[in-house]
């Protein structure tokens, strides 16, 4: 087995190790509002629960060449944004988004995604996703780098869930009927394979 010394290597080399070897990943796809009332649309896949209690989500992103992303700049300034679950009929749309895009440009216009009003907040979400989440930022952290900060760190509080009625059932939501998609490396991508069950010892 390779012992490797993550300081010896660039940050790609660890980006790539990391990317590679935590798999598979969930995949948030993030809508926020400029000041100028711009909707920002982008997917991330270093995200994950925090808390169920209260419900809390976690969600990083990485700087380019040291500058906070627009998503990043635009949860800072308004501590609001709108989680969606990526599924296998609206990833081909969600990639558009990853594109890059001027700030006074939306992501979801380009993707032709319809915007949908939030109950809660006042960021909009968008309506081809089974699955999405009202957020308040709870916590910003910028973390990483000697010299300047890496990423953006946010944990939000989901303030309202949107669900399709469809995939809900008794306080349960059918996997195969979210049909989520995961990442992995590269330009892979993963559907939801084989279900297998193991009881939790008591």
């Amino acid at each position: 087995m390779l012992s490797i010394d993550p300081a010896s290597l660039s940050e790609r080399e660890n980006y790539k190790f990391l990317i590679g070897s935590i798999i598979p990943r969930p995949i948030a796809f993030v809508t926020t509002i400029s000041k100028d009332g711009i909707i920002n649309g982008a997917p991330f896949s270093y995200f994950n629960i925090v808390s169920s209690n209260p419900p809390m989500i976690s969600l990083s992103i990485q700087r380019s060449a040291g500058r906070p992303k627009d998503t990043a700049r635009n949860i800072i300034e308004s501590k609001q944004f709108v989680v969606h679950i990526v599924d296998e009929n609206n990833v081909e749309k969600i990639n558009e988004t990853a594109a890059s895009l001027p700030s006074d440009q939306s992501e979801v216009e380009l993707a032709n995604l319809t915007p949908v009003d939030s109950v809660k907040i006042s960021v909009p979400g968008v309506k081809e996703a089974k699955i999405r989440m009202e957020c308040l930022l709870e916590h910003s952290l910028e973390l990483g780098g000697l010299d300047s900060p890496g990423c953006d760190h946010f944990i939000g509080r989901i303030v309202q869930f949107h669900i399709k009625s469809d995939i809900y059932d008794n306080g349960r939501i059918d996997p195969r009927g979210l049909a989520a998609v995961s990442r992995l490396a590269g330009h892979n991508y993963a559907k939801i394979g084989e279900i297998f069950e193991i009881e939790r010892p008591k």
